[in-house]
């Protein structure tokens, strides 16, 4: 099983914005020394105290030429935000400065707010997002290529730089709402499902639609499923608790604040679901989220919990989110992240 974490650079209160780069890549050091597969980086666009994560590609490209082992991923690149070719040559510059160990998370963001701020209408995302898609996937592959589409044309181009290996790098795909799950096993794409508490029960069917649309589509190979969880490791329940509490209670909030933003700017039956998640996230209390696939414990807990989750959902690997809501301290982070690979990882490699 693949093992990374998600890390979205977060901000340092009354601290300058260096800082936050530096505690991030000290934590992408210690996790390409303690042997982690991947880092997982988010793209978060005009919410200064939440990231400076607002241009991922750079910043996987400065990881990748800082490491030599651990792959990077983007969670994701919002497709609908770039132009097709622009984003093809910067994937495929990444790739090959990583040595193809770029691995490509998209998605559409279900924050509207940002595509109001880039003059795009979120009406439009879901075809946006499809387009873009298409025209990168060709860009990697065709030699020279035109299109004529909705919302880009161009005439006999050729991209370059290749991806590194010639063939398009890893290419996963963000599963939110139930319809996307089934849309993305006929694609033939991996898929990746973010949790912010919900019991494995709550995307089990989802993931399964999505398997039995990979098969009906007579993709090669098995599909793939990655979770996105928070999490947090310690020495004993008790501490790993205290110290998660906090952070993991301020991101909760938050994206209750972010969701009721977005359903006011949606609108519609999307607007009216996402409201249902923020009154929810309102009320959650920590041992709530802890009944979920909230993952806060000693290596043992948090091994045995895993270990369930992959036999429950045919897990090919995870995104653990060690300091959700970034309020935990960077020396508490590094305690986490060590006792996931040093004590969590082996048993399951």
């Amino acid at each position: 099983m693949e093992f990374g974490i998600f890390h979205e650079f977060p901000s340092l209160p009354g601290r300058p914005d260096e800082d936050a780069f530096d505690e991030a890549f000290d934590l992408v050091d210690a996790a390409e020394q303690g042997g982690l597969d991947a880092v997982w980086l988010a793209e978060l666009h005009f919410d200064p105290a939440r990231s400076v994560l607002s241009a991922p590609l750079c910043v996987a490209s400065a990881i990748a030429a800082r490491t030599r082992r651990i792959r990077v991923g983007i969670a994701v690149q919002v497709l609908p935000l770039c132009h097709p070719l622009r984003l093809a040559e910067e994937v495929a510059t990444v790739d090959q400065i990583s040595r193809g160990r770029l691995i490509l998370g998209v998605g559409r963001s279900g924050v509207a707010q940002t595509y109001q701020a880039y003059g795009v209408p979120y009406a439009e995302s879901r075809d946006r997002f499809n387009e873009v898609l298409d025209i990168v996937r060709r860009a990697w592959i065709e030699p020279t290529f035109s299109h004529d589409g909705p919302y880009h044309r161009f005439e006999d181009v050729t991209t370059t730089p290749r991806p590194y290996r010639g063939t398009p790098p890893d290419i996963r795909m963000a599963a939110t709402s139930a319809d996307t799950f089934p849309a993305i096993g006929a694609l033939g794409l991996p898929i990746f499902v973010g949790i912010r508490h919900e019991p494995a029960s709550a995307v089990a069917g989802n993931i399964q639609r999505y398997r039995e649309a990979y098969r009906q589509a007579g993709h090669a190979g098995e599909p793939r499923v990655f979770l996105r969880f928070p999490a947090y490791l310690a020495e004993t329940e008790a501490r790993a608790r205290e110290e998660a509490e906090p952070s993991l209670m301020h991101y909760y909030r938050a994206q209750a604040a972010l969701l009721t933003e977005s359903a006011r700017r949606a609108g519609g039956p999307a607007g009216e679901l996402r409201l249902e998640q923020a009154r929810r996230l309102e009320r959650i209390t920590f041992e709530e989220a802890l009944r979920g696939m909230v993952l806060i414990g000693t290596p043992a807990t948090v091994g045995e919990r895993l270990l369930g989750l992959r036999e429950e959902l045919g897990l090919s690997g995870v995104l653990m989110e060690l300091n959700a809501g970034g309020r935990t301290p960077h020396a508490q982070v590094k305690r986490a992240l060590r006792l996931l690979c040093d004590e969590v990882m082996p048993r399951f490699h």
